[in-house]
């Protein structure tokens, strides 16, 4: 379970880390290329949840991240010791408390990774972690489908 809680605080702290960085170092609403026509930098506040959907309803993301963590505490108490379950689950409860933490603390997230390649939301480290845990949760679940 160690190597699980690990994994959540490294979520944690790695997104709050290049959180900083961007901050610190990128202008707001400006980007940098870092990989030429593939990958960008940027520096945007989103005040909202993935692809600013209920922007502004503060309390709403409030409640839903609330609950969302309550859920996800559950999965992993109860299947911790399945690790492809656990290693998802620690992945999904450190992004959605490495975006928490930024709505709680200034009141919206930041996001900076910006593909340049496809028309897609600029987004952050904790959305990465977010969507590999959601991608591995189901790879989980196709492969207990296939066994039963």
């Amino acid at each position: 379970m160690e190597l699980y809680i690990f994994l959540i605080f490294a979520v944690i702290l790695l997104d709050q880390i290049v959180k900083l960085l961007v901050v610190n170092s990128i202008p707001l609403d400006s980007s940098v290329q870092l990989i030429p026509s593939v990958l960008s930098v940027a520096h945007i506040r989103n005040y909202g949840a993935a692809w600013n959907i209920f922007t502004g309803q503060k309390w709403f993301l409030f409640l839903i991240t609330v609950v969302a963590l309550s859920v996800l505490v559950y999965l992993f108490l109860k299947l911790w010791k399945n690790w492809i379950y656990a290693l998802g689950i620690s992945l999904m409860i450190g992004g959605t408390l490495g975006n928490f933490i930024d709505r709680i603390r200034v009141g919206y997230v930041v996001d900076m990774l910006q593909l340049d390649f496809i028309n897609f939301p600029i987004f952050n480290v904790a959305d990465s972690a977010l969507s590999v845990g959601v991608l591995i949760i189901i790879i989980a679940m196709l492969r207990d489908e296939k066994n039963d």
